[in-house]
Order: structure tokens, then C-alpha cells, then sequence
């Protein structure tokens, strides 16, 4: 779980659509003078290899909660927020509903990707978002993709 003691927290998997939802999330963010957080959600079947990785050796759960982290803050980099904006980057283990919705317990609003990378395509909303919209502790808005503006008026 992320410790987020208020502000805008988005969940991202380093899919299109969440690439979106952080850029929505910081636009409004910014724009509203909150803090903004950014929580990817792993396991091993999702994270990418760590540095220490050889064939025959699995490195230990910091190892990879480590490259997980590095290819967050590089994701976060690529979505072209402003230089000035303020972001915490934060990594979890475990199952990405229960993680989101624990770490969104004092969060002000939970911003998510209307799909993920896994799932099946024609789904409105992917398994993740629904339950998220469903049983958060606080509002949630849901990026579709292909959204391309910032919250009203940006």
C-alpha cells in the first residue's frame, strides 16, 4: 500500500490509457494545488526483469520492486508533465483493486484508465476500473482512451 495523505492518486500499469490518466490527473492536480501521486501496482508476472536477473538466479522481491519502480518514474518522464509539477512515485506488490483502494483510503480523488493492459478489448471497462468505481473510499474518475484534453477548461 502507498502511503497518500491526500491529493490526486492515479494507477497506472504503463498501458496507452493510463499513460492518459496520469496526464489527466496532473493537469487537474496542478490546477487544483493538490499533491499528486502516481501508484503502479506489481507482480512478478508483471514487473519488468531487474538488473540482477541471470538465467538460473531469481533476485530478491527488492530487486524487482526496484526496476518496477525505475520504469515507473521513466513512465511518469514520458507523459510530459511540467517541469514544476510535483510527483510521488510509489510502488506495491499484490493485487492492483485491493492495493488501489487501500492507498486511496485518504487520497482526495482516484484516477483510473478505463482499460489496462490485460482483459478483453470490446470491455467498456476493464476488471480493475470497475472495481475501483465501484468500492473506492473516495471519488474516482475513469480516462477513457483516447482522451486527449485535461479536466474542463485546460
Amino acid at each position: 500500500m502507498a502511503d497518500v495523505p491526500g491529493g490526486v492518486l492515479v494507477g497506472t500499469d504503463g498501458s496507452a490509457c493510463s499513460q492518459e490518466a496520469v496526464r489527466w490527473a496532473a493537469a487537474l492536480a496542478a490546477r487544483a494545488g493538490y499533491d499528486l501521486h502516481v501508484l503502479r501496482v506489481w507482480d512478478l508476472l508483471s514487473a519488468p526483469r531487474p538488473r540482477t536477473w541471470e538465467p538460473g538466479y531469481v533476485p530478491p522481491l527488492h530487486d524487482y520492486e526496484a526496476a518496477v519502480h525505475e520504469e515507473l518514474t521513466a513512465s511518469v518522464r514520458a507523459a510530459g508533465l511540467g517541469e514544476e509539477q510535483a510527483v510521488t512515485c510509489h510502488v506495491a506488490y499484490g493485487s492492483p483493486v485491493r492495493r488501489l483502494l487501500a492507498s486511496a483510503a485518504r487520497a482526495d480523488l482516484l484516477v483510473v484508465g478505463s482499460r489496462g493492459h490485460g482483459g478483453f478489448a470490446g470491455l467498456l471497462l476493464g476488471s480493475v476500473s470497475d472495481q475501483v468505481v465501484r468500492h473506492a473510499p473516495c471519488p474516482v474518475t475513469v480516462v477513457r482512451s483516447g482522451h486527449r484534453r485535461g479536466p474542463a477548461g485546460s
